[in-house]
């Protein structure tokens, strides 16, 4: 049973279609640094109710 193919979506960071399917989901080398640069940066972040490492907690 073959699946057929999902429909091509847009580079979350341009917007072209991602027609290299080794970058997935991004069209390019270049956007999927970009994207890796905006995580390794703090751009992008996970909101927690966590202490962060090293930060003193409210407790005993």
């Amino acid at each position: 049973m073959t699946t057929a193919p999902a429909a091509a979506k847009p580079c979350p960071i341009c917007g072209k279609p991602a027609a290299e399917p080794r970058y997935r989901p991004f069209c390019s080398g270049r956007c999927a640094d970009v994207d890796l640069n905006r995580w390794l940066s703090g751009v992008y972040k996970v909101e927690t109710d966590e202490a962060a490492d090293g930060e003193a907690t409210d407790g005993a």
